[in-house]
């Protein structure tokens, strides 16, 4: 079916002949008839809207273009009305002052925060799913309790908003799921315990006091410890399954946690094999996961099959000293039966991000890879999503153990006793491949930095709409910043003018299935 542009169907709505009367341009005294469709926004033939345009003769002779009798068939796209960025809905969530210890200037907090990953709608074309991570929070150490992050709302629950592409190119929030633990009560983003994942990360008060479990009383180690929460989740990665459930992954354990439709938990996967909660374990490498670095993007295969998770960045795998590599992993569980395989992912700058996948059949998909910069202090930023194959890549699952190569069971596949992470940073991707351990293959489809003026440093969900057709979305961090002073707005530009908030691009004209 050939598609044109829109401006083309304005002209031929004009100038159209629906029938010849006397019958001199049809066939034996046949009427040509021309009938023109309009095509809705999320159609399958123009995601944009459009027009379909249909010719043939009238051979029953009753003035009508029916299906028996179209010849010829052409659609003519609208204009894409998301391309250059349309901001998702917010509301002000609270504002505060500054306070001469943590706070620099004024600053307001939004909800909003819909950015961390992003999952299409199984079956409507126009919405998509949207998810927020733990909360607004910045770094902070008081230089007593330790290291950790400010959460000045420190009982935010993380949530999943239902969204809706408008016909006047805005869009519209549908409705929100507030995450729950197994008996219904709304989680925190507040941090785990050391058994299930917890760095040590101490949780501050806007003002800088450690939240404690009794609030309204002072920090005591025994009798008003720190407050952690083992069902709390920097929810990261987005699964959104035709069944109407959702599989969430995060920065913390990492968790792999199963909602219903709802928002209740109904299943559990980490590297914690004593977590009674769990349904599968994955391998207890990932426990190394580096602080604020976990399994940033989540996926499902179309089969609805296996789920495919992806670390932002290098593990601490076994210490934090080789965490500035190009090194990450992919993860492959299959729900049905439990197996798990894993894969390496080369990034192309040391300590980039990735902070999405998308499935698009069961060995390929799209990866977003990025670094942490803004357009207003760095023209050159990376912004990319690439297509990825497994097919030909190792699987470190089924690497048989013989001489140098060995299964550890704490610290995975290991070459001469070092783990992958080390090994690559003294023999490089070169000493891999000797060993005829190879990452997955991957294809540049979008630059984001060359597509648009793309002010944002966290872009981090990807929705994929068709093989041409991909939103992406950024995390805001709900308009949170933190400089040298303290905590501030989050601007975009360097007149400080333009707070960042969750917005989406549609980018068309991609090639994103075909090799």
């Amino acid at each position: 079916m050939k598609k044109t542009p829109l401006t083309l169907a304005l002209l031929a709505s004009i100038v159209v002949l629906t029938a010849c009367s006397d019958g001199d341009n049809g066939q034996n005294g046949l009427n040509s008839l021309i009938q023109q469709t309009p095509l809705a926004l999320g159609n399958d033939d123009c995601w944009s809207a459009g027009t379909r345009i249909e010719s043939g003769l009238d051979k029953n002779k009753n003035g009508q273009l029916d299906a028996n009798e179209i010849e010829q068939s052409s659609v003519q796209c609208g204009a894409n009305l998301f391309a250059q960025g349309i901001a998702l809905p917010y509301e002000i969530l609270a504002s505060f002052q500054p306070n001469g210890t943590t706070i620099d200037s004024p600053f307001s907090l939004r909800q909003g925060g819909f950015g961390s990953d992003v999952a299409a709608h199984p079956t409507n074309k126009k919405q998509f799913y949207a998810i927020t991570d733990r909360g607004p929070n910045a770094d902070y150490d008081d230089g007593v309790h330790g290291a950790g992050k400010i959460f000045p709302l420190p009982d935010y629950v993380p949530k999943i908003g239902l969204f809706e592409a408008q016909d006047d190119g805005s869009v519209k929030l549908i409705k929100t799921i507030l995450l729950k633990d197994r008996n219904g009560k709304n989680i925190t983003g507040l941090p785990n315990t050391a058994a299930l994942g917890g760095t040590g990360e101490t949780p501050y008060d806007i003002n800088g006091h450690v939240i404690t479990v009794d609030s309204s009383k002072p920090y005591d180690p025994v009798t008003n410890p720190i407050k952690l929460d083992d069902y709390g989740l920097d929810s990261e990665g987005l699964a959104a399954l035709k069944d109407g459930t959702f599989w969430v992954s995060d920065e913390y354990g990492p968790h792999i946690v199963h909602y219903d439709a709802n928002g209740k938990e109904i299943g559990r996967i980490n590297p914690f094999a004593n977590d009674a909660r769990n349904m599968l374990t994955l391998p207890q490498e990932f426990s190394y996961r580096r602080a604020n670095r976990g399994m940033e993007g989540l996926t499902i295969t179309p089969d609805q099959k296996t789920l495919v998770g992806i670390m932002q960045s290098t593990m601490n795998l076994p210490t934090k000293a080789v965490n500035k590599s190009t090194l990450t992993r992919i993860v492959t569980i299959n729900l049905e039966t439990g197996k798990v395989a894993q894969y390496l992912y080369r990034q192309e700058i040391a300590a980039n991000s990735n902070s999405a996948i998308v499935a698009i059949n069961d060995h390929e998909f799209l990866v977003l890879e990025r670094d942490g910069n803004f357009l207003k202090d760095d023209p050159n930023i990376m912004k990319h999503v690439y297509r990825i194959d497994l097919k030909d890549a190792t699987n470190l699952e089924n690497v048989a153990a013989q001489g140098d190569l060995q299964q550890d069971p704490k610290l995975g596949l290991t070459i001469a006793g070092k783990t992958l992470e080390q090994y690559v940073l003294t023999q490089g991707w070169e000493g891999l491949q000797a060993l005829n351990i190879q990452p997955v293959s991957k294809t540049l489809v979008l630059d984001m930095g060359k597509r648009v003026s793309y002010a944002h440093d966290k872009m981090e969900g990807l929705w994929l709409i068709d093989h041409q057709h991909l939103g992406v979305l950024n995390d805001d961090d709900m308009g949170l910043w933190r400089n040298d002073n303290g905590l501030e707005q989050k601007y975009l530009d360097n007149a400080r003018m333009r707070v960042d908030t969750p917005t989406l691009y549609v980018v068309d004209k991609l090639n994103l299935f075909n090799p």
